[in-house]
């Protein structure tokens, strides 16, 4: 009677302790993201709901500029550049000039930036461009977009930026703002010899269809999630097995396009939100003053 007991015993703490175990591997719960419409809030409810059953690895990519980080008046990269530039206007004044010719978002300069910047060192161009973030950036990380970060994490998501920036510019301050590890902020690479960044690229460039290119070399999973902000963005953002998110779409039709990237996102059924993206005041807009770099679009519009 007593091993009958005994064996009744063990088989009731053997339930209690799996029903424990159970209650505490329970699939996370997903509270609404301040600055996201409840339309916005479902659909992502709904995502991580979907994903709880995915083995492997899970992989979230966002891009950089106007989808983590706000970008009026200017880029980063460029209010940075330039104004390095002008502290030392012997250095390359041949390529700034080429570089004031073309778009600011083309292929062409998206590789000068980085052919300017050559010569410096890793450390010494990562504490450039977190510098230059402290001083004109620390308030144009969008909360929204961090916040979505910290629950992909919390979801058992890693987390990557896919920027067409200067790869060493953006390192340290987005992995540090984002909580990233520093070498899944992925932007233009360069060669670096002896600690020093040289102008040999590292390919594919990503910037447009390379951004979709960059993910399959250099993280090598395709996403269940991607973010992005324009439509150079569209490859990367298509790319994704699952949910397909664009921040402050344009509602422009450009010349060779037939619809604007906003009214392509309705159309395929991406999440698409708004995020307020105004200059902050007393932004020194040396881009524009000093170099005649086009002053991007503001987003005065509340989050939704």
């Amino acid at each position: 009677m007593k091993a009958v007991l005994s064996t009744l015993k063990f088989i009731v703490v053997f339930l209690f302790v799996s029903l424990l175990s159970n209650c505490t591997h329970s699939p996370k719960g997903f509270n609404p993201i301040h600055g996201f419409t409840p339309q916005a809030n479902s659909q992502l409810e709904a995502f991580f709901i979907k994903t709880q059953v995915e083995t492997g690895r899970k992989v979230a990519v966002f891009d950089g500029d106007g989808t983590v980080l706000g970008q009026t008046p200017h880029y980063l990269a460029d209010e940075c550049m330039y104004m390095y530039a002008k502290k030392k206007p012997e250095k390359k004044p041949e390529l700034l000039v080429e570089m004031g010719k073309i778009r600011n978002v083309s292929m062409r300069y998206v590789q000068g930036r980085v052919e300017y910047l050559a010569g410096e060192s890793v450390t010494f161009l990562r504490d450039m461009g977190e510098k230059c973030f402290n001083q004109h950036y620390s308030k144009k990380i969008f909360e929204p977009s961090r916040r979505l970060i910290q629950v992909l994490k919390q979801h058992g998501f890693e987390v990557w930026v896919v920027t067409g920036s200067p790869q060493v510019l953006y390192q340290q301050f987005l992995a540090k703002q984002l909580d990233i590890p520093i070498i899944n902020v992925v932007g233009v690479k360069s060669v670096v010899r002896g600690g020093i960044v040289t102008g040999e690229m590292v390919p594919p460039i990503p910037q447009d269809h390379g951004k979709k290119e960059a993910i399959e070399t250099f993280i090598q999973e395709q996403p269940l999630f991607v973010a992005g902000n324009s439509r150079g963005d569209k490859e990367m953002i298509e790319y994704s097995r699952g949910l397909r998110m664009i921040v402050n779409p344009d509602e422009h039709v450009a010349p060779d396009q037939k619809q604007s990237i906003a009214d392509y996102a309705k159309s395929e059924n991406w999440l698409i939100v708004r995020i307020r993206d105004v200059p902050e005041p007393g932004f020194p807009s040396i881009s524009s003053k000093a170099f005649g770099i086009r002053i991007n679009k503001t987003r005065d519009v509340k989050s939704d």
